[in-house]
């Protein structure tokens, strides 16, 4: 009995069936990397060893898990910090950067008014 493969090879492929190349940025150096894969997926393919830094010691992170449970392949994306590059999708254009350390997400107001939250 044989079953269909649950995963994808990433190893190269014919070019009439291999993927497009898009241009990327990270931390300001351009790449060309294969589209249609992961934002980390596309960062491994390019030889790129080192996503992020731990925040207590500054040890040098990359991606672990590649499905989105361990958080290890955290970057900032087009200027949002802590992105799970596993679980984004490469775009053309894209302008990724290591993530140094912990991050706070962008501030966006709530949709409390100010008097709800003063109970007033």
């Amino acid at each position: 009995m044989t079953s269909k493969p649950l995963f994808r090879v990433l190893a190269p492929r014919a070019p009439a069936v291999a993927d497009a190349t898009v241009q990327i940025w990270f931390n300001d150096q351009p790449l060309a990397v294969p589209g249609g894969r992961s934002v980390a997926a596309a960062l491994l393919a390019a030889g790129v060893q080192r996503f992020r830094a731990t925040p207590v010691t500054g040890a040098a992170r990359a991606p672990y898990c590649m499905m989105g449970a361990c958080f290890e392949c955290l970057v900032e994306i087009d200027g949002v910090p802590s992105r799970q590059s596993c679980l984004v999708t490469v775009q053309d254009g894209m302008r990724i950067h290591s993530q140094e350390g912990a991050r706070d997400l962008p501030f966006e107001p709530s949709h409390v008014s100010e008097e709800n939250a003063h109970g007033r």
